[in-house]
């Protein structure tokens, strides 16, 4: 089964087609965290923000950056992590990866320095879909679904993702991976 034609499930990576037309999703890559008849929510992965986690939430004493979760409800905050041993009531996407959890305890984690940038990420806002709108979507071609993998996850550079995934996928999805960002300008 070749990646255009696997499912979308809890854990599915959402590969934008280089030359999708929606600045939203401009070369993302989206984590699905919940997947279901009723519409998905997914986390962009690769889009940063300038702000700080300690520009929005107080008591958090951290350089860590804030990502664009997607362009729904950008007065929303999400996580996502490697660390269930230290965040109850998270939910997990897929092996290695949960989302959510207690965030007083995320809190507490981060100031004393036990959960770092290298396990957790923060995202304003998220990604949503309607019943059927993915699945729209996916007829027309515009998304590439792979599998998330939580290592390269949190080890890839965001500006790196997107490239990086269609690489690790290889074949032509390689090739796609340097596809120039304005074909006009090759």
């Amino acid at each position: 089964m070749n990646a255009n034609t696997l499912p979308v499930t809890n854990g599915s990576l959402l590969i934008a087609e280089p030359f999708m037309g929606d600045t939203n999703f401009d070369r993302s890559v989206v984590l699905v965290c919940e997947h279901s008849p009723a519409g998905t929510f997914g986390l962009v992965l690769n889009q940063t923000t300038d702000l700080q986690l300690g520009d929005v939430i107080d008591d958090v004493y951290t350089t860590q950056s804030l990502f664009i979760g997607g362009p729904v409800q950008q007065n929303t905050l999400h996580f996502i992590h490697r660390r269930p041993d230290l965040i109850d009531g998270s939910i997990r996407v897929t092996s290695g990866l949960y989302w959510s959890g207690d965030f007083e305890q995320v809190k507490q984690a981060i100031n004393v320095g036990t959960l770092t940038e290298r396990d957790i990420r923060f995202f304003v806002g998220y990604s949503g879909w309607d019943a059927g709108q993915l699945a729209g979507e996916l007829d027309q071609k515009a998304w590439i679904v792979s599998r998330a993998d939580a290592t390269f996850l949190f080890e890839t550079p965001a500006d790196q993702f997107w490239r990086g995934v269609l690489k690790r996928m290889g074949g032509e999805f390689k090739s796609i991976a340097h596809y120039p960002v304005d074909p006009r300008l090759n």
